[in-house]
This record gives C-alpha cells, sequence and structure tokens, in this order.
C-alpha cells in the first residue's frame, strides 16, 4: 500500500494532497484505505491507518443507510458523518468524492467544533492541520486563552502572596517575628466559637528594665529575640505564641488543659530563661513570671476574664519571687477581680 505513497492522485503529487489535506484517505472499492493523511495517520496506535479498512476505523453515522464503500462510490458528493471506533467520544465530520477510474473515494475529514478535544487527545499541534482549517485559528485562540490564564494566574499568586504578606506582617511583631495582639484576638475569637479548649500563660520577663535601662536597646532586643526562640522551641505547632508588648508575651495552648503538662512546659520555659544570655562581651540575666487558667474551668469561656484571671496569677507569681508560675486556682479561683485578690493574697499587692 505505502508504494503508492509517491504515486499522483487526480493529477497531483500525493505530498501536496497531504500538505493540502493533512486528514483525507484514500479508499479503494474494497474499502481498504490505500493512503491516509499524516494527520489522520496520527489517529491510528502504530501511525498508520493504510491497509485498514476505513469502516472498521470509523463508524459511519449518516448516511445510516450506507455499510459498503461501492455504495458511497455511486452516490456522488456526500456529507459524512462519523465517529472513531476507538475514540466514540470525538466525532468527525468529513466529504466523500467518488474516484470514478478506480470505483473507490476520497475523503476529507475534520474535527469540526471537537478539535479541542481531539488535539488533547492525539497530541496535535497547529502543524497538523491545513493553512486554511478553521482549527488553526481555534488554536490560536486556545494558546492566547492559556496564556491569558497563565498570566491571570501568576497574577493572582502574586496578589495572594502580598496578601498574605500583608496579613502576616499585620498579624505579626516586628521584632521577634512571634503573633502580636491582634493576631491573638482572632485566634481567641475562634477558640471561643469553635468551643475549643485551650490554656492561657500570661508571661512577663523578670530583670528586663536593667537590661535595657544598662546594656541599650540593642541588648534588649536581643534578649527579647532569645526569650522568643525559647518560647517557640518548647511549644508545639498547634500552639500559638504572642508578643503583647515590651516584655509581656501569651501563651495559648491549644487542646491542652492538664495541669501536669502545662506545668512540665512552664517549667522547662523558666529553666531556660534563667540561663546566662550571652550579648557581644557581656551576660544579661532574666528569668521569666507565668500566671496560667484553663478554658474548662469556666462554664461559659471569657476571654477578658481569662486575661484578667491570667494576670493576677502572673503577679502572684512575681510577689512570690519572680521565675516561677502559678494556677489561678491556686489564688482563689477563676472570675475573681484583681482587687478582691489583693485582699485575700497580700503577696500580690507586692508585685
Amino acid at each position: 500500500m505505502k508504494a503508492a505513497a509517491n504515486a499522483d492522485i487526480l493529477g497531483m503529487p500525493l505530498a501536496a494532497l497531504d500538505a493540502l489535506m493533512p486528514m483525507h484517505a484514500i479508499v479503494t472499492h474494497t474499502g481498504h484505505i490505500r493512503h491516509a493523511g499524516p494527520t489522520l495517520n496520527k489517529l491510528a496506535p502504530g501511525g498508520s491507518l493504510e491497509g485498514t479498512r476505513f469502516l472498521e476505523e470509523f463508524e459511519l453515522r449518516r448516511p445510516r443507510a450506507v455499510s459498503l464503500i461501492a455504495e458511497l462510490a455511486q452516490g456522488g458528493h456526500q456529507r459524512l458523518n462519523l465517529r472513531l471506533r476507538r475514540r466514540d467520544d470525538i466525532p468527525v465530520k468529513g466529504l466523500a468524492v467518488p474516484m470514478p477510474e478506480t470505483g473507490g473515494i476520497l475523503v476529507n475529514l475534520s474535527f469540526g467544533v471537537s478539535s479541542v478535544e481531539a488535539i488533547t487527545a492525539f497530541d496535535l499541534s497547529s502543524a497538523d492541520f491545513a493553512a486554511t482549517d478553521l482549527a488553526i485559528e481555534l488554536l490560536y485562540q486556545i494558546e492566547v486563552k492559556n496564556a491569558v490564564m497563565e498570566e491571570s494566574r501568576d497574577l493572582n499568586m502574586r496578589l495572594e502572596g502580598a496578601k498574605s504578606a500583608a496579613e502576616e506582617q499585620a498579624h505579626s511583631d516586628p521584632l521577634t517575628g512571634l503573633k502580636n495582639r491582634r493576631a491573638m484576638e482572632l485566634i481567641l475569637a475562634r477558640y471561643r466559637s469553635c468551643r475549643e479548649k485551650f490554656s492561657l500563660i500570661q508571661m512577663d520577663l523578670d530583670h528586663f528594665k536593667p537590661v535595657n535601662d544598662t546594656m541599650g536597646h540593642a541588648a534588649g532586643d536581643f534578649v527579647l529575640r532569645r526569650a522568643a526562640q525559647i518560647l517557640l522551641e518548647e511549644t508545639r505547632t498547634e500552639d500559638s505564641v504572642i508578643r503583647c508588648g515590651g516584655d509581656e508575651f501569651v501563651l495559648l495552648l491549644h487542646r491542652e488543659t492538664d495541669p501536669v503538662r502545662l506545668s512540665k512546659v512552664a517549667g522547662r520555659i523558666l529553666d531556660r530563661l534563667a540561663e546566662p544570655i550571652a550579648f557581644e562581651d557581656k551576660v544579661c540575666q532574666i528569668s521569666g513570671s507565668m500566671g496560667i487558667t484553663m478554658s474548662d474551668e469556666y462554664s461559659e469561656i471569657d476571654i477578658e476574664q481569662m486575661m484578667v484571671d491570667a494576670d493576677v496569677a502572673l503577679y502572684a507569681s512575681k510577689a512570690a519571687g519572680r521565675a516561677q508560675y502559678t494556677f489561678v486556682r491556686e489564688i482563689g479561683g477563676v472570675g475573681q477581680s484583681a482587687s478582691s485578690l489583693s485582699d485575700a493574697h497580700p503577696r500580690y499587692r507586692t508585685g
């Protein structure tokens, strides 16, 4: 069959026919494909339809009454509606022209509106279509659309990145990189709305002011960053560490309300904070005081009251000598005012 590749059809070299109609087929009176255009051959798994039976490769939907190629050859020019038997989801349109000298037909095929699906299914490009084929225009439009969509995706990603960076900056402490008070308020609001259990620890650095006053703000900033690092290292990824300002920090331990585990976390943090911090040729010595409260000790989560209670417990730690932690329930329980605890616990007044 392939020996005919160099022959002339209708006085035209097959190479010219392939260029003009890359999806044509020359079908003999027996129904065999004598020659197929280069794009049509790409539809075959082996890369060639030549030698196969046309009606075994394509299902003829219209005209319905035709079952033999010889019938098409006798009917004059006919429009065809077909489907690939291997891919019946891709319809094909065609025009059949009789070849009286052989009894066969010349068929020129097109994917029509299914060009997009065919291009994807058979890995086709603009080079696989005749220059005058509308599929070329469709391909161009697809390429333009894809380029626009890609540019749009890139722009959206840049905008999302900028938005995320702005949000991160809005919710972060610039010195330590910890979350700030605004972020804390959002997290606490989410805990309350979702009824999540959590513990709240307020912490101040002890002896920070002398470091800042005598060794300078650079030393103070260094100590704050070191304290932030310790807090992050001793808490989990699902926990939140917040710098509220100055040397004040808040820890939110998500779904952790066990006093024993909380005591271990607080103890590790305080032990590390008490270690000398080398800054240039000097040594900074600080410690930390904590107040701890747990959400499941409240009948209804009251964020403001929890903050007050933890603050009261914090200053009870300071009054007791600093470098320690105090649970709210150890000094009178939750829901009390600072003044009432001050009256009940003289050591709180000395904080």
